[in-house]
């Protein structure tokens, strides 16, 4: 039976309601769509500015987050304040130290603050000289302080569970460059530098070791000697050859950087009476075979020099009177006294004391 008229406008309308609610339903989702994708992806941070760094320090609170990126990231606060209530970031923060691109979104903040994906830092280590430089070294990367790193140096507990003790630690920390965590513990960094350390020492370096006689932390106590006489790579052998030929034939290796080290003096010039009387357990000059630890962080090319050293007949060294950096090498005291009375000579004249 045909639908009346009547029946067939009330379809109509109910149609055009229904297609109403679609379209006002299709719109509405449209724009809560785009607006959370504005949310999302639209650049929010440092727009228009520069690459910058954000650092959240170990139980750090959201408002101290919050504070921060107001102040130098955030350009659009609310959206930011929204998806971070929406994803439970406000109860769970995780520090670190994060590197913001400019120009980037919400959800490239989140993404990485959300897990604790901090971004990693290079840290190159140079040769120093004693502990306290190498925890501020160390430190200047972390969040832990100069001195919580300088105690963990000499912690002979934890020295010993690497192999040393917190008189030869020292030598376990190998210049080079290396990846770190702006959060992570010294120990943590203690054992990126051991990994390396027992990298370096591979079977061909061991078997060198042995084949001279020394262990490989004696070869870099005997290295940092060999480093503090002379940054030129090209004659360290020679000079390590000068040292192994002293400690071979067990006579005092005499070595003056030992004396700079055991006075502390690192300003000094020349070395004196008072620096080859000083009682130390690193004074060479009193006491027969190796110090106690290295008196620097040796680099690899001091330890390879020691692996590798010059066989010779030479058992002195002094620096060239011409102050070039290189050395002259003898045989005898008295070539060796010859050459030193003229260095000391060119000393005076060029007005070092």
């Amino acid at each position: 039976m045909a639908k009346s008229k009547k029946n067939i406008e009330k379809d109509k309308k109910t149609f055009q309601k229904r297609v109403a609610y679609l379209l006002i339903f299709g719109i509405t989702f449209a724009f809560i769509s785009f607006y959370a994708y504005q949310m999302l992806f639209a650049d929010n941070l440092l727009v228009n500015k520069e690459d910058k760094i954000l650092f959240i320090r170990k139980g750090a609170t959201f408002e101290e987050v919050k504070d921060t990126l107001e102040q130098s990231f955030l350009h659009d606060r609310l959206s930011f304040m929204f998806l971070s209530k929406l994803t439970g970031y406000r109860e769970k923060i995780m520090p670190g130290r994060y590197e913001i691109k400019a120009n980037s979104s919400n959800f490239q903040l989140l993404k990485k603050i959300l897990k604790g994906r901090q971004d990693p830092l290079k840290l190159t280590l140079t040769s120093v000289r004693t502990k306290d430089d190498l925890a501020l070294r160390i430190s200047y990367k972390l969040s832990s302080s100069k001195d919580s790193v300088l105690m963990a140096l000499n912690d002979n507990a934890l020295a010993m569970s690497f192999g040393f003790n917190d008189t030869n630690f020292v030598a376990m920390f190998l210049p080079d460059t290396y990846e770190i965590y702006w959060t992570w513990t010294p120990k943590e960094v203690f054992d990126v530098f051991q990994k390396s350390y027992q990298k370096f020492w591979n079977r061909e370096r061991l078997e060198k070791a042995r084949s001279i006689g020394l262990s490989p932390i004696a070869v870099s106590i005997m290295a940092s000697i060999v480093e503090a006489e002379t940054y030129k790579n090209e004659e360290k052998p020679r000079i390590a050859g000068v040292y192994m030929n002293r400690y071979i034939a067990n006579q005092r290796l005499q070595a003056d950087p030992t004396l700079i080290f055991a006075t502390q003096d690192f300003t000094a010039k020349r070395v004196t009476e008072y620096h080859r009387y000083f009682k130390s357990p690193y004074n060479t000059y009193m006491k027969k075979g190796l110090p106690p630890g290295p008196i620097n962080s040796p680099s690899q090319a001091s330890i390879d020099a020691v692996l590798n050293y010059e066989k010779h007949e030479y058992y002195f060294f002094c620096a060239n009177p011409e102050l070039n950096g290189f050395h002259l090498f003898s045989k005898t005291f008295d070539e060796h006294l010859e050459i030193g009375r003229k260095y000391w000579q060119s000393l005076d004249k060029a007005g070092i004391h």
